[in-house]
């Protein structure tokens, strides 16, 4: 990769936006370049690369005996017609879904692209609502929410007792184990279906703006919302990715991907690409967890993918196996064009450690990169098509989008309108009508600002959540997302992640959740780089509401059983605060617990 690859219009969209002013202060930005035509379905996709590059892999996933299952675009057509003709032989209702209950795998594309094929909207759900619960209520009320006409799993025995408890009125299927399930079907026998013309008939009556997906945003409080997702939607989000990521046209992205298609990064933007495109994803059975992100490092030097994707805690998962092994390192970046980020803020230590990985491998510098979206917006609004200086900011809005900033309290409110924003909620009509502003913009719940008033095209920095911010004693703004990031870079590479607290103390403080390296340091070598960092922050003089005067270090590492972190990867701050409120009390107690380390 030249470093004229940054700098040529062939192959990344020049950065540009148009600005107005609205009467009430906010200011919207838009690509000058307007959105070209995209396809009219998901399918059509599939079609054209089973058509003219049949013997290409479309998806490929680990066999048990660590070979990989490889599927072909011809053969991933074949068979997503046999299951589609069976969907039609068990007569199910577009109105109803089908839904997939399990983790990502090749049975699992194959089941969601037969039911989109003839017009049958899928829903993901996120597989831990059925291999964490004991008492299943929360899928029971999912599931009842979504009436679904078909549920799926891959296996029987991890996923029978969860659909055993929710007892949905619909068509059971299992890849393994059917036979165990009373009343179920096995996927195999629904893959062996002949297919007719009434496949090709019910693919020609799907409309743009019939559903494709639905998705659910996060359930922390109460029963996650159902996020309708349109053929128009996703097929036009990725329109406006090949408009700004130019070289996609002629390069077939290879990829390697953990991120769960239960959510819109994974789901939406790097499956969608890799098939719009013709390229090729690998599904990764690793996590950016202990004990699973050594699956990750043995499938990246296998694969070698050209594009990288991945949430922020997955990059430090990573890095410490990029760090110690050149020879990985070299594997990993030896045709990477890209590495990117997004589903959470990226500390600056992250990004430099990353970069100067890549330069001890590599002569080509590294295109770090990111997107910024939602559910909603199917994902991507913005994108960062031009060689970033350093993390924080989130590019511009891409062809066919309008984001508008608009004055909230201490910060920049950031609200959507365009061809990809949801058309609402599903069977909610009052939540719907909250999402959106008198405008049309929907109501993103993010804030940002832009790098450089004067010159617009060089991006929008991300600037937290509107709603996590929270008032000290003294009735200063805490910014939460800017705060946590700056905090990370500071205990680097000691800390996996921080909490902030603080809300109505006098004091900003940290829950730190220390890294691999942090948990092998001695306490007092642990204790003193904090200690250090915390007085630096406090020297750079920003005010209360950005230094924290105190930390405690917390043995016990963040729980995803208990929703401290989510399936993309990155920590739920609420879900921390309210199941540690033992150490937030003692964090901020006076006379100081003897853990808590002070800054002073």
């Amino acid at each position: 990769m030249a470093i004229e690859f940054f700098d040529d219009p062939r192959f990344l969209a020049p950065p540009r936006t148009v600005t107005s002013r609205g009467a009430d202060g906010s200011l919207v930005l838009r690509s000058p370049e307007p959105l070209q035509a995209h396809e009219r379905c998901i399918g059509d996709w599939l079609e054209r690369w089973a058509k003219d590059t049949p013997d290409v892999v479309a998806l490929a996933e680990r066999h048990p005996d660590g070979s990989w299952r490889e599927l072909s675009y011809g053969a991933l057509r074949r068979v997503a017609g046999s299951v589609a003709q069976s969907l039609l032989d068990l007569g199910l209702p577009r109105d109803r879904p089908v839904v997939v209950l399990s983790d990502n795998a090749v049975d699992h594309a194959v089941l969601m692209f037969a039911a989109m094929h003839v017009g049958l909207p899928v829903c993901t759900v996120s597989s831990a609502y059925c291999r964490l619960s004991k008492d299943h209520a929360k899928i029971r009320g999912i599931l009842e929410t979504l009436n679904p006409s078909l549920v799926y799993a891959s296996d029987a025995a991890t996923y029978g007792p969860a659909v055993a408890a929710a007892r949905p009125d619909a068509v059971v299927v299992f890849s393994i184990g059917a036979k165990e399930h009373p009343g179920a079907l096995d996927f195999d026998s629904l893959a062996q279906a002949v297919e007719t013309p009434a496949v090709a008939c019910a693919f020609e009556s799907i409309q743009p703006d019939d559903h494709a997906k639905y998705l659910l945003t996060s359930g922390s409080t109460g029963h996650p919302k159902v996020v309708i997702n349109t053929h128009r939607m996703l097929c036009a989000n990725q329109q406006m990715i090949a408009q700004t990521w130019r070289f996609v046209e002629d390069e077939k992205p290879l990829v390697l991907d953990w991120l769960p298609w239960s959510h819109t990064f994974g789901g939406n933007h790097n499956l969608n690409l890799v098939l719009r495109n013709g390229g090729t994803l690998w599904i990764d059975e690793g996590r950016p967890a202990p004990g699973l992100v050594e699956k990750s490092v043995r499938n990246l030097r296998d694969v070698k993918p050209t594009l990288y994707f991945n949430v922020p805690r997955g990059m430090d998962m990573l890095l410490p196996f990029l760090e110690a092994d050149p020879a990985f390192a070299n594997d990993f970046f030896s045709r990477l064009r890209m590495v990117f980020y997004a589903g959470a803020a990226l500390p600056q230590a992250t990004w430099e450690r990353m970069e100067a990985v890549a330069r001890r491998v590599r002569e080509q510098p590294l295109w770090f990169t990111t997107s910024w979206g939602s559910t909603e917006t199917s994902p991507a609004v913005t994108t960062a098509h031009w060689k970033l200086d350093r993390a924080g900011v989130i590019g511009l809005p891409m062809p066919g989008m309008e984001l508008k900033l608009v004055p909230n309290g201490e910060k920049l409110e950031l609200r959507v309108r365009g061809v990809s924003v949801f058309p609402g909620y599903r069977n909610a009509p009052e939540l719907t009508a909250q999402a959106f502003d008198d405008e049309g913009f929907y109501r993103i719940g993010d804030a940002g600002f832009l790098l450089d008033d004067k010159h617009p095209e060089r991006g929008v920095v991300f600037n937290g959540r509107v709603a996590e911010d929270f008032k000290l004693s003294t009735g200063t703004w805490v910014s939460v997302g800017t705060l946590r990031v700056k905090l990370v870079s500071a205990l680097a590479p000691y800390a996996q992640d921080v909490v902030i607290t603080g809300h109505d103390r006098d004091e900003v403080g940290a829950l730190v959740f220390p890294s691999a390296q942090g948990r092998e340091a001695p306490p007092d070598v642990m204790a003193a780089h904090i200690r250090a960092a915390l007085r630096a922050m406090a020297a750079e003089g920003a005010g209360s509401s950005q230094c924290p005067k105190r930390a405690l270090v917390l043995a016990e590492p963040l729980d995803p059983d208990a929703g401290e972190i989510t399936d993309k990867g990155y920590v739920n701050q609420a879900a921390v605060l309210k199941r540690r409120q033992a150490d937030v009390l003692a964090l901020h107690v006076a006379p100081p617990d003897p853990r808590v380390i002070l800054g002073k």
